[in-house]
This record gives structure tokens, C-alpha cells and sequence, in this order.
């Protein structure tokens, strides 16, 4: 099993150039074998609050179109961020585009201070996917800050937790500790993603990182290049490389 942290610089609100680097990433990410790919929180759009009606995606959203075809193609599977709307809500969510065609949405369940104003939390999607007899869960950002969020992912058998953040380079130190302990505590594997330039004006931490189920840091980027963090898993050995964008 190869799995892949893209860490990303996105344009404010330039949806068509943040997909472009997707696909960059999608197809450098398929040259080497990955089986999975994971984005940063609303990595499609950037990270934005007020704006995000103006960028918000539909579940069956055209413009996920191309994304479904690289999974199919690559027979891997692509976790994309982006604001949904759901109905009449908005949410902090994210794609799980799988190679057969199918795309399930993820929605964050708690949120960080302000978000309340323009998104809702949910735990009404909260898919649990399969690679190599592997249990699959997902979070984003501000769910990494609630023990609860891990608690409930081992619950349901997670082997493997995918945090997808936007933190500042503030914010790293505790990521990386609460982390590595959810990963020591709950016996899982734990790969995050971060954006490595600026979203909604402030600057992002980079340092998207794997921890395998025993709580060692297996590998990381740094805080400003953009590339993808590929980690491998061989007789339950995991090791680590880093591809620059």
C-alpha cells in the first residue's frame, strides 16, 4: 500500500488553477504506485469562510468530473476538499472519489471558532473506506482537536486516520503531538495534509506528516515546498519519500 499527503499552495478562490495542480499531483502521485492521494482542508478552493457560497461545489458536481476519471484511470483513490452544499446547508467537506466511479462526501464535525457563521457541522457523512483490508477514516483540521474525533474512527475499526488541515505555523507543534498521540493511543496510522503557502490571508505550516500505529513519526515535508509525501507499506513496515512539485 503507497498512500500520499499532497501538500498544496492554493490561489484565493481560483478554483480552475487549484485543480490544475490537482491533477499535477494526481498524475505525479500515479508515476509512483499510490493508492491513495489526500488534499488539505478545502483544497480546491483555498480556505475561505465568507466567500464560500461564491466557491461552493454540489455533490455531483461537474467540475469533480476530471478528478473521477484520473481515479478511474489510475485505479486510485482522491480525497479533495471543497465547501459543499448540501440542500440548503453548507458544509466544510470533502471528496472521497473512488476508482470505480463513485464519489462519497465527508463533512467536518467540529468546527473551529467562526466557521459556525457560515458552515454547519454534521455527522451525517462520515464514510469508512477499504485499501488492503485497511479501514479508512477521515478528518478535517478542527476534528483533530476534539479527542472524541479519534475516539469514534477506532470505534468503528479505523486501521488508518486521514487528517486534512489548514493549520498556521502556530498550530503545527500541537498538531503534531495530538497527533502522534491519537496514533500511539488508538493504534492507528495517521497521515495529515497541509497547505504550504497562504489561504484567507494568513500563512499555512506545511510539515504534512505520517505517523505509523505505534506513534513514530515515519516521515514529513517541511514548511514551504508544495509536493506530495508518499509513504509505503511493506510486511507492515512502513518507510517514507518526498516528490517536490
Amino acid at each position: 500500500m503507497i498512500l500520499a499527503a499532497a501538500q498544496t499552495k492554493p490561489k484565493r478562490g481560483d478554483i480552475a488553477s487549484n485543480l490544475l495542480n490537482h491533477y499535477q499531483l494526481i498524475e505525479l502521485a500515479a508515476q509512483n504506485g499510490v493508492n491513495l492521494i489526500a488534499f488539505p482542508e478545502l483544497s480546491i478552493t483555498g480556505y475561505e469562510r465568507e466567500n464560500a457560497a461564491d466557491l461552493a461545489f454540489t455533490r455531483d458536481d461537474y467540475r469533480i468530473d476530471h478528478l473521477k476519471k484520473l481515479a478511474v484511470k489510475h485505479n486510485i483513490i482522491i480525497i479533495a476538499g471543497a465547501p459543499i452544499q448540501v440542500e440548503s446547508q453548507m458544509f466544510i467537506g470533502e471528496f472521497v472519489i473512488s476508482p470505480d466511479n463513485s464519489v462519497s462526501i465527508y463533512t467536518k464535525q467540529f468546527l473551529h471558532e467562526g466557521e459556525d457563521e457560515f458552515f454547519k457541522p454534521s455527522f451525517d457523512y462520515n464514510p469508512m473506506i477499504r485499501i488492503e483490508n485497511q479501514n479508512i477514516s477521515f478528518a478535517i483540521c478542527a476534528d483533530i482537536d476534539n479527542p472524541k474525533h479519534p475516539e469514534n474512527a477506532k470505534k468503528k475499526d479505523a486501521d488508518i486516520y486521514i487528517a486534512s488541515i489548514f493549520f498556521s505555523p502556530n498550530g503545527i507543534p500541537n498538531a503534531y503531538r495530538d497527533l502522534q498521540n491519537y496514533a500511539q493511543k488508538h493504534e492507528m496510522n495517521v497521515l495529515m495534509s497541509n497547505f504550504s503557502g497562504e489561504s484567507w490571508g494568513y500563512p499555512s505550516g506545511g510539515k504534512s506528516a505520517f505517523w505509523n500505529n505505534k506513534g513514530e513519526l515515519i516521515g514529513q515535508m517541511n514548511d514551504s515546498d508544495s509536493g506530495l509525501l508518499l509513504v509505503e507499506n511493506q510486511n507492515d513496515i512502513w518507510t517514507s519519500k518526498v516528490l517536490k512539485n
